[in-house]
């Protein structure tokens, strides 16, 4: 079984470790990710990343009672949507997320978009600290944010957040604030890894390099993640997939190979843009 390094969150109290790969579940029906959660469990990972939004909570919430893997050693995120942001708001939307997943205390709890049109991140953000305050998480952070969001919390309640998940891919490689958030003690998560499948899985540069490496384009994009030393949240619900994807930890890409994944960098995005974006 690979072994999966931590990384760590800077919160008041001390450093939070969490685990360099997780396992995503956007769009895994609630029906359906049980199996796929203990399939990932079972083949070594020790990260789940769920959210409200995704109805599937609740599924996440049937697997962690069920796996033999004791609670301790599995770190588990979920976030706050937008609809529900604000400070009352999201008091009440995290004791339902947290009845859902059947937890006492959350790893991890996090702003799922800035929404700036609404103006409510500040609010929210505050209701994030009291909850960690209180015991009930361990570490809270935002998605989606960028410099000027995250500069904004900072000036208004004097905390960074201990991390950031974004879009990231060899195709939207974030670099600015990237180093925005490094210079800050904040730390990078990359959703949509492996761009959804979308044109890097077949992309000739990452291809070549697999071939190479012996291995797959995924585990390629996957290593190059870690290489950063951010924390990545590949999906799939198929378990062999499962296993392929955690096997990219020992995967040791070379400093050519860093270079051709970094000239690939072309603003390509999977998803909305968090300036733009208001849903909910």
């Amino acid at each position: 079984m690979p072994t999966v390094s931590t990384t760590a969150l800077t919160t008041p109290t001390g450093p939070v470790e969490i685990p360099t790969i997780g396992f995503g579940v956007w769009q895994v029906p609630d029906d359906e990710v049980t199996a796929a959660v203990l399939a990932a469990l079972d083949a070594g990972y020790r990260h789940v990343d769920t959210a409200a939004v995704y109805g599937n909570e609740a599924g996440v919430g049937r697997a962690l009672a069920e796996t033999d893997v004791d609670r301790d050693d599995v770190f588990v995120t979920t976030k706050v949507w937008n609809s529900d942001q604000g400070r009352d708001a999201t008091l009440a939307a995290f004791d339902a997320s947290m009845e859902r997943l059947g937890l006492d205390v959350l790893d991890l709890y996090l702003i799922h978009w800035p929404t700036p049109r609404h103006d409510r991140y500040v609010d929210t953000w505050r209701a994030l600290q009291e909850l960690r305050s209180s015991g009930r998480v361990r570490a809270i952070g935002v998605c989606n944010f960028h410099a000027e969001h995250l500069q904004r919390l900072h000036d208004e309640t004097g905390e960074w957040p201990s991390i950031n998940q974004i879009e990231l891919h060899p195709y939207l490689q974030q670099g600015p604030l990237r180093a925005f958030g490094a210079q800050r003690g904040i730390v990078t998560e990359s959703w949509s890894p492996l761009a959804s499948g979308k044109r890097v899985l077949d992309d000739p540069v990452i291809g070549r390099i697999a071939g190479e490496r012996g291995a797959t384009p995924a585990q390629v994009v996957i290593a190059w993640h870690l290489a950063h030393d951010l924390v990545v949240l590949p999906k799939s619900v198929t378990p062999s997939r499962i296993v392929e994807n955690l096997a990219a930890t020992e995967l040791r890409l070379t400093g050519a190979d860093l270079e051709a994944i970094e000239a690939l960098d072309n603003g390509f995005r999977t998803g909305p843009n968090p300036e733009e974006f208001h849903g909910g």
